[in-house]
């Protein structure tokens, strides 16, 4: 393999990449002062994935939830299973699904080599059977029953629900009771030979290691494979919401809402550029110093949780404000008066500048946290960006790039999702 270094001056940190003849993209950077590590295996396969390319090339539909019901098998084994065996090296073992990814982690301050091994080991030997699959059904069916009476989970896939009319995004990651009953095990044995293969897979290891000695476990353990990435279907979206207005009655103090603003996007994915122009603009407008902000403390409608944020990935961006409130439909209006003006008048420059103090000063904490540099590094290797690139880019940040991705916040592409307290 052959080893590129990338080195931040300012972090004083180094990151080492690299990329096994198999096709897995490695990354380590290594920490000298510590004595934790923190490693984390993702395969580029999420809740969005609900078509596989076929043996005729051609786009064929699998059931919703197969990406996070795949997760919850792979830590079983004919013997002792993964959780069992990071126990005997002391390291506590974890994964999850998210819209886009599947990974598997570990963290811990001894045998960082031999929980390395087991790591690699177990995600690439799956083992199902359909019993165990029809055991698994009943659990999963359990939590996607407590995700439907969580407000949070709630108010979010019922604006996603309300903002999509194609896009998978609007399907919860754990599928429906529906869609789990239609798994089985020669089906989870398929979906794993398509998408977990090295090619579609990154590996991030962060803290007191020396990359060498990683990249030769990777080189010991890692499976020969002719795999090759995963395509994605790309649906292109209406500019316009399925449905302006959803409101859902559920066990709460107080009203929460979420309103969405769908963008009209024309590529998978933004730029790295446009994800942090986009999050600056959101604090410089929403943010805790903003006159938004103050107003709706000021009247009451929202307190300290309200906030916005960006929500993308492949196929799919909106910007998101959200919280509690008395009058969800009032801050809404006041929320778009707000952007309107910002539309007509500009943002303000110092309110720029903070927001984007603000997001530099949060990048360089990341690589305060092993767990956050290794996600961070997963995430970057996902969509092909090198390490620190998000640094670079947001240094360079322009107050005309902010500008120009307000304008992509449009009235007539928003929807409000609102949970009313029951009675």
């Amino acid at each position: 393999m052959k080893i590129k270094q990338f080195t931040n001056e300012k972090l004083g940190e180094s990151v080492f990449c690299a990329v096994h003849p198999s096709g897995l993209e490695i990354r380590v950077l290594p920490k000298e002062d510590y004595d934790s590590a923190y490693a984390i295996f993702g395969v580029k396969y999420g809740s969005i994935d609900t078509a596989v390319k076929n043996d005729k090339g051609e786009f064929e539909g699998i059931p919703e939830g197969t990406a996070h019901f795949l997760e919850h098998k792979l830590f079983e084994s004919e013997d002792l299973n993964a959780f069992e065996r990071f126990a005997k090296t002391g390291a506590s073992a974890n994964a999850y699904t998210s819209f886009e990814k599947t990974a598997y982690l570990f963290k811990g301050s001894s045998k960082i080599d031999e929980s390395l091994e087991i790591l690699l080991d177990f995600v690439q030997n799956p083992f199902f059977t359909q019993q165990t699959v029809e055991k698994e059904q009943g659990i999963i069916g359990q939590e996607i029953r407590m995700y439907q009476d969580s407000p949070s989970w709630q108010v979010m896939f019922n604006l996603l629900r309300a903002l999509y009319s194609v896009h998978p995004v609007r399907i919860d990651i754990a599928g429906t009771q529906d869609s789990i009953a239609k798994i089985d095990a020669d089906l989870l044995y398929r979906l794993y030979n398509n998408f977990y293969n090295p090619a579609n897979m990154v590996l991030c290891v962060v803290g007191g290691v020396d990359p060498q000695e990683i990249f030769d476990i990777v080189d010991r353990c890692i499976k020969s494979s002719e795999g090759k990435k995963c395509e994605r279907k790309f649906e292109k979206e209406s500019p316009l919401p399925v449905q302006g207005y959803v409101e859902e009655r559920l066990s709460v103090a107080e009203k929460q809402f979420m309103l969405g603003f769908k963008e009209d996007i024309s590529e998978p994915l933004l730029s790295l550029e446009d994800e942090i122009a986009t999050s600056v603009m959101i604090d410089a407008l929403t943010g805790r110093s903003s006159a938004l902000f103050k107003r709706l403390i000021d009247e009451g409608l929202v307190d300290m949780g309200f906030g916005g944020e960006l929500f993308n990935g492949f196929g799919y961006s909106c910007v998101m404000f959200g919280g509690t409130s008395k009058d969800p439909e009032k801050t809404a209006e006041i929320i778009k008066e707000e952007i309107k003006n910002a539309q007509t008048n500009g943002i303000d420059k110092a309110a720029f500048e903070r927001s984007k103090r603000k997001a530099y000063g949060r990048f360089v904490m990341n690589y305060n946290d092993i767990d956050d540099t290794a996600n961070l590094l997963m995430d970057m290797g996902f969509n092909g960006y090198e390490p620190f690139a998000e640094l670079d880019a947001c240094r360079n940040l322009t107050l005309e790039k902010v500008q120009e991705r307000l304008a992509v916040l449009k009235e007539e592409s928003a929807a409000l999702s609102v949970i009313s307290p029951i009675g």
